[in-house]
């Protein structure tokens, strides 16, 4: 567990509800409200924030000055976006929610009492108020995700690399745990671009990256470091389980059928592994990471070697 620290950052969508009338302590809450009072200060206060997660739980809080709830739950499968606010209850009512034939995710609210017809009237319209910020803000998430994304594998690019990887590395300095790398080329790669096609290279390259994000824990990371070159980032894991790692890839990626022209293409992957030392930085890790790939390489490749 964290422990708390002072900060001088300034919470801008918080700040701009305060000055709107929104703030967390509004006595507003606790006065008597008509449905178009509520829609017209929905407007504007879902506006101040571009995040799902904060639009939908104002938009929780306060549509309960006229709906009493216990739950809402929200969903958006293409962009793997799943919230919950509240306590589930017995009673549910679900909406698709969609602007102009686009698709903007599903919500449920519950309680345990049933919903009257006048409530449910006035859930209906107040989800108008949602449309348009939850729109705004899908759009964003999906915008900065791609931003960060390489198209091609849907593996993190190196921007992304960068910055997650000085940020996990100084969490786990701060917090002493162990932290490993696992750098992954494909052997030979050259020749099957050069032999069947620039196409069918990419198409080894989706397959290998979904071969490796097929064979880790959902809190590994895995980027595109290069032309042919994955970078595998294993949180809280040592040297030996790193080891284990590494080598799980390689018999996997090795036993994935892989064609080009309706001929199939045998493939191998080489790897280097570097675990964080003490006050290590970035530089060093990716450097001892990659040094050890050079090892494997050298060595006759399609092997795991460990950088010292």
């Amino acid at each position: 567990m964290k422990s708390p620290t002072q900060t001088n950052a300034i919470d801008f969508d918080s700040a701009k509800l305060q000055r709107l009338g929104f703030g967390q302590q509004s006595p507003l809450l606790h006065r008597p409200i008509s449905l178009a009072q509520l829609r017209q200060q929905l407007a504007l206060q879902l506006q101040t924030s571009l995040e799902p997660q904060r639009i939908l739980g104002l938009f929780f809080r306060e549509i309960q000055r006229l709906v009493p709830l216990d739950a809402l739950h929200y969903q958006h499968q293409a962009n793997d976006l799943r919230l919950e606010f509240g306590e589930r209850g017995h009673h549910s009512v679900s909406y698709s929610l969609s602007h102009e034939g686009e698709h903007l995710g599903e919500l449920v609210f519950r309680r345990n009492q049933r919903f009257s017809e006048q409530e449910l009237g006035n859930l209906e319209s107040l989800l108008s108020s949602l449309l348009f910020p939850i729109r705004n803000a899908l759009l964003y998430r999906a915008a900065t995700r791609s931003a960060l994304r390489d198209p091609l594998t849907d593996t993190g690019n190196r921007i992304a690399m960068d910055q997650t990887l000085q940020r996990e590395i100084d969490m786990a300095h701060r917090h002493l745990q162990p932290l490993s790398l696992l750098m992954l080329d494909i052997d030979h790669f050259k020749s099957i671009n050069d032999n069947h096609g620039h196409s069918a290279g990419d198409e080894v390259l989706k397959a290998v990256a979904a071969s490796i994000k097929g064979q880790l824990r959902n809190v590994d990371m895995v980027f595109r470091y290069g032309g042919e070159e994955f970078l595998i980032l294993l949180s809280n894991t040592n040297r030996e389980a790193a080891a284990m790692v590494g080598e799980r890839l390689r018999h996997a990626t090795q036993a994935q059928d892989y064609w080009a022209d309706d001929t199939p293409v045998e493939l191998t992957v080489s790897l280097g592994c570097s675990t964080l030392l003490p006050a290590e930085s970035v530089e060093s890790l990716l450097r001892r990471a990659d040094s050890a790939l050079y090892v494997a390489k050298r060595e006759g490749r399609n092997r795991l070697a460990m950088a010292g």
